[in-house]
């Protein structure tokens, strides 16, 4: 068999960098590609050997191993031809297959690799290696939309990605803007290969009730003005139903209410939630009757006069 200098075919130095073995290629390329010499077999082979010793030179794993072989292919020339005793197996592994990891498209429907390049990276021959190429399937990305009132209950959900029906349960207190993995149920692989992941990330739709801040809620409260002056009781729509408040006397617009556990669930955390505060808002009254118009003027009148 043979021995290729990877190095000579390109025409660059052992010590050349990634860049440097890449210029070389695709010049040589240029030069010996079939399209450019048709029926000129000494091109055709040409051609294949810059592939060979790119597809080795610029992988580094395959480097790495074409370099530690090379110390050895002289006691491998003169064990003779058969060589049976000679240790391939430091330098090959069918296990690993190529040992890049990657997909590579062989020149010439797969009939581009020599024999050296079998024996150093498949001792099984390129059926094996071709066999052992396993590739991960691309992940998904995919957003799904939530209520808030999903987000704090908790809901399952089913939905079609990838040409398939998915069914997905989301805990209680999940936040806006959580990506979740959902591992192999992206694209399928290749050549045995693994599936990808899907990426879920959760939007929380907007609520006409409550923003939300972590794991507390906030929401607004609109009390008439004499309940402010005066003082009163006032419900407040809640996850749980309806809370009282009770409204001090002189209550001035601003003023913040905090309902202890009434906000959001806490993640992955059982029977723990945040707070719900209350906003109030004064409403100013737009129109009077005659009688009401009287008694705010005879009260501007007694605030004149303290």
């Amino acid at each position: 068999m043979e021995y290729k200098d990877y190095y000579k075919i390109l025409g660059v130095e052992r010590s050349a960098s990634p860049e440097e073995i890449r210029k070389a290629y695709r010049k040589l390329a240029v030069r010996y590609h079939p399209d450019k010499n048709k029926g000129d077999k000494n091109s055709e082979e040409r051609f294949k050997e810059i592939n060979e010793a790119h597809e080795v030179l610029s992988d580094p794993e395959k480097k790495r191993k074409y370099d530690a072989f090379g110390s050895d292919w002289q006691r491998y020339q003169n064990a003779g031809p058969t060589a049976d005793h000679f240790d391939w197996s430091r330098y090959t592994n069918t296990r690993q297959g190529w040992g890049g990891g990657g997909e590579y498209e062989e020149p010439f429907g797969g009939q581009g690799f020599s024999d050296f390049f079998e024996i150093l990276f498949g001792q099984a021959g390129r059926q094996s290696a071709r066999q052992t190429t396993h590739r991960k399937g691309r992940d998904v990305q995919a957003t799904l939309n939530l209520t808030l009132q999903e987000a704090y209950e908790g809901t399952a959900r089913t939905f079609e990605i990838v040409d398939r029906a998915l069914r997905v349960h989301l805990k209680p207190g999940i936040a806006d803007g959580t990506v979740l993995r959902l591992s192999g149920k992206g694209n399928a692989g290749s050549r045995g290969g693994a599936a990808g992941d899907l990426y879920l990330t959760i939007k929380i739709l907007p609520d006409p009730r409550f923003e939300r801040k972590g794991d507390d809620l906030w929401a607004n409260l609109t009390v008439p003005l004499v309940t402010a002056v005066l003082g009163g009781t006032c419900t407040v729509s809640t996850f749980k139903g309806t809370a009282k408040i009770t409204i001090p006397a002189g209550s001035q617009n601003g003023k913040v209410f905090r309902l202890a556990g009434l906000g959001m669930p806490l993640y992955e955390e059982q029977d723990r939630f945040g707070d719900l505060y209350v906003t109030l808002t004064i409403e100013i009254p737009r129109s009077l009757t005659e009688e009401e118009e009287t008694l705010f003027r005879r009260l501007k009148d007694l605030q004149a006069q303290s």
